[in-house]
């Protein structure tokens, strides 16, 4: 399994070029007349403490709650992806938390003789996202990175040890009522609250709402240790599934020296009795003796396969875990989070700060759910490989996958398995690229300066054009979209990658290497505008089609029946 374990049910023992101006449809002070905020943050776990920096980037007031003083001191997820890590570096923190990740090493799926029968990888470099495709991570630090980010910042306001104890929703916002270490009530009234609030979430419960079981629940304890100096030199060096119907388990390589170990609970055996250190470090006795690491965690769950039917009600949206629960065989867990975040909180504020149509909230769910199910559905399929406990049934597993593996030995690219969006805030039909990630290669700048794009150009609109894109058509797109009000758009003039290249415009850049240029190319696009979530609305294959791109994109965020009152 991967190599996250944040389901629930667990038994814990221990020059940015604009084009058009800014769609503004009230002012600042008509939005916040009476509200404390324009967003509640309910819980400040990794997704949480993610949207509460994300909202305040985009010039959201925010308040966030979270009922425990401290942050969790104990791993949970254990691995991200670079969407994750894009979003992180977006918000300053890559070089804060380097020291805390690693990128993800190979995973071999064993069978009970040893022989590996599948391999998952990482593609090669460059890396499309300009991120490694997959890491390791301290959880506890990343979130102390998160909230030390929210700490005194302009328009945030956090209370630790506060429970939300309801929600009450309206037509033009939500009234929430938490309960401080004192006990003191609180009442908070904001524009829209944010429903972070884990498995369990007590939001979700007290409205009612049902989530979709797609039939996957299954026992499982967690141990993560800490190894000694000079110990662990005969564990092995890759990430393994020990597909072993008397016991499956699941070896991962942390970073620095964390390791963890996933055990399936067999049958008989209670919960309860398998976090005992004695039981523990029977388990590990095949991989290490006692004296060579200290138990740093040892929890029980149940991994569950659970989607929401409804992620909004009114003024209230359900993010991360409170939204949905995968099993951790693909390291999604806390990824699936971190993309919620990503996808709501650009709309909120165009909602909130551009007077954005109400219908640009809904595609929320659209964009989100078939996402989320489809990594989920395809997590509960390695589950199953991993999971088999029938010998027979295991047998025949062994002999399909030996066969796939001699025609493809190289294995599967984990990132591969992850889709792009289907529906939501893309372009129609007929336009290539929709719903696909940005590539993000390093560049240089018209000032020699060198980095990945996203830090000249943020989390923007931006129009990413190739060398020698028709210039008089693309000015044409833009003089109309301006015309025409349009939201602002960042410009990204790709120029031809020779070293002699002259780059003479603030929005001209040379990659390092043709990543994003050799995938526009692949796409036959000639320019695709890329969302502030970097996902692409849409792409075009001749520059005369820019009007109808940027027309497409205007009607959708002014909605059929034009702005409405936030």
């Amino acid at each position: 399994m991967t190599e996250s374990a944040d389901n629930t049910d667990s038994t814990d023992n221990d020059s940015t070029a604009n084009a058009g101006s800014d769609t503004r449809g009230g002012s600042a002070a008509e939005f916040d007349a009476g509200f404390d905020a324009d967003v509640v943050v309910v819980g400040l776990g990794p997704v949480g403490a993610t949207a509460a920096n994300l909202a305040h980037d985009l010039g959201l007031r925010v308040v966030a709650f979270d009922r425990a003083a401290e942050v969790e001191p104990r791993p949970r997820a254990a691995g991200f992806d670079h969407e994750a890590m894009r979003v992180f570096a977006g918000l300053g923190l890559a070089d804060a938390i380097a020291g805390h990740t690693m990128p993800y090493r190979p995973s071999e799926y064993r069978n009970a003789d040893g022989q590996v029968i599948k391999r998952i990888d990482a593609a090669p470099p460059p890396h499309l996202l300009g991120w490694a495709p997959n890491y390791v991570f301290d959880q506890p630090h990343l979130e102390t990175t998160l909230r030390r980010r929210l700490d005194g910042a302009a328009g945030v306001d956090v209370h630790l040890a506060t429970e939300v104890t309801d929600v009450r929703l309206d037509d033009d916002g939500a009234t929430v009522h938490a309960v401080d270490p004192a006990g003191r009530p609180r009442t908070v009234r904001a524009r829209y609250v944010l429903a972070c609030d884990g498995g369990g979430s007590p939001a979700r419960k007290r409205l009612g709402l049902r989530m979709d079981d797609l039939d996957f629940d299954e026992p499982w304890l967690v141990v993560d240790v800490r190894l000694r100096p000079g110990a662990g030199a005969g564990l092995p060096r890759t990430n393994v599934q020990y597909c072993e119907p008397d016991r499956p388990s699941t070896f991962v390589v942390g970073p620095g020296n964390h390791r963890r170990w996933e055990f399936m609970i067999n049958p008989g055996e209670r919960p309860e009795d398998m976090t005992d250190p004695d039981f523990i470090g029977g388990l590990l006795a095949r991989w290490l003796p006692p004296g060579e690491y200290d138990l740093w965690r040892a929890s029980t769950y149940r991994f569950h396969a659970l989607v929401l039917k409804q992620w909004r009600v009114r003024r209230l949206f359900f993010l991360g875990d409170a939204a949905h629960m995968t099993p951790p065989f693909l390291a999604q867990g806390m990824c699936q989070g971190i993309r919620d975040a990503s996808n709501l909180m650009w709309k909120l504020a165009l909602r909130l700060r551009a007077g954005a149509d109400e219908s640009l909230l809904d595609t929320y769910q659209r964009e989100r759910d078939p996402h989320v199910r489809h990594v989920t559905l395809t997590a509960k399929e390695f589950g199953h490989v991993i999971c088999e406990r029938d010998a027979a049934t295991a047998a025949k597993r062994d002999v399909d996958l030996l066969a796939e593996l001699a025609e493809r030995p190289e294995g599967t690219v984990r990132q591969s398995l992850i889709p792009g969006l289907l529906a939501g805030f893309l372009a129609p039909e007929g336009f290539p690229a929709r719903g696909d990630l940005l590539p993000q290669p390093r560049v240089t700048d018209a000032r020699s300066a060198t980095g990945l794009l996203d830090e000249f150009t943020g989390s923007t609109f931006r129009l990413v054009l190739r060398p020698d894109t028709d210039p008089e058509a693309v000015a044409s797109a833009l003089r109309a979209h301006a015309s025409a009000d349009g939201f602002p758009i960042t410009l990204v003039r790709l120029v031809r990658p020779m070293e002699d290249t002259t780059i003479e415009g603030p929005d001209e850049y040379r990659e390092e290497q043709p990543v994003l240029d050799g995938w526009l190319g692949r796409q036959s696009c000639v320019a695709v505008l890329a969302r502030p979530d970097h996902y692409v609305f849409g792409g075009v294959h001749t520059a005369d089609d820019l009007d109808a791109l940027l027309a497409a994109a205007r009607r959708q965020l002014r909605g059929a029946a034009g702005p409405r009152r936030p």
